[in-house]
C-alpha cells in the first residue's frame, strides 16, 4: 500500500510540474535585444554561407531564427515581397499594401526606414491571431537593411 501511495504521489507531482512548464514556455517574451541580435546573426550568416541558405533557415519554423514568441523574416528592400518567413503561406506575398489596424502601411514603413537609415524600429498595431478572439496589439519590429543583397531582415515583439 505504501508503495502504491508513493508511486501515486510521484505521478501527481510530475503532472503538476509538467502542467506549469508549458505555461512558462508560452509566456516567454522575446526582447528587443534578441530581435537585433537575431537579425544581425542572419546578416552575418548571409555573408558566410549565402542568401539562399539563410532564407531556408529563416523559413524553418523550428529553426534558429524562431524563438520564444518571435521570428526573423526577410523581404525585398524595393518591393516588400516576402522572401523568407516561418509561415510558408506568406513567402512571395507583397507586403506594400498591408495596413495595420490604424491604416498604417507598416511594411512600406519598414522598407523605407531600412533603406533610409540602414536599421531601426517601426511601431504598428498587429492583429494577433494567436489570441482568442484575435485582437489588435501594439508591436514594434527591428529592421536591418542588407544592401548588397537588396533585402531587409526584421523581427518584432508585442508591447
Amino acid at each position: 500500500m505504501k508503495k502504491l501511495l508513493s508511486v501515486s504521489s510521484l505521478i501527481m507531482m510530475l503532472l503538476f510540474v509538467f502542467s506549469f512548464s508549458g505555461i512558462a514556455a508560452a509566456d516567454q517574451k522575446a526582447t528587443k535585444e534578441e530581435c537585433v541580435a537575431k537579425c544581425k546573426e542572419a546578416a552575418k550568416q548571409i555573408k558566410e554561407i549565402g542568401l539562399e541558405a539563410v532564407l531556408k533557415k529563416i523559413s524553418d519554423a523550428k529553426g534558429e531564427f524562431v524563438w520564444k514568441d518571435s521570428y526573423v523574416f526577410c523581404f525585398n528592400n524595393e518591393t516588400t515581397k516576402m522572401l523568407a518567413h516561418p509561415s510558408p503561406r506568406l513567402i512571395g506575398f507583397n507586403g506594400s499594401r498591408i495596413k495595420d489596424s490604424n491604416g498604417v502601411f507598416f511594411m512600406k514603413e519598414m522598407m523605407d526606414l531600412a533603406n533610409a537609415k540602414g536599421e531601426g524600429w517601426v511601431n504598428y498595431v498587429y492583429m494577433n491571431r494567436k489570441l482568442q478572439p484575435p485582437k489588435p496589439q501594439p508591436k514594434t519590429s527591428y529592421v536591418l537593411n542588407v544592401p548588397d543583397q537588396k533585402i531587409v531582415l526584421a523581427a518584432g515583439i508585442f508591447e
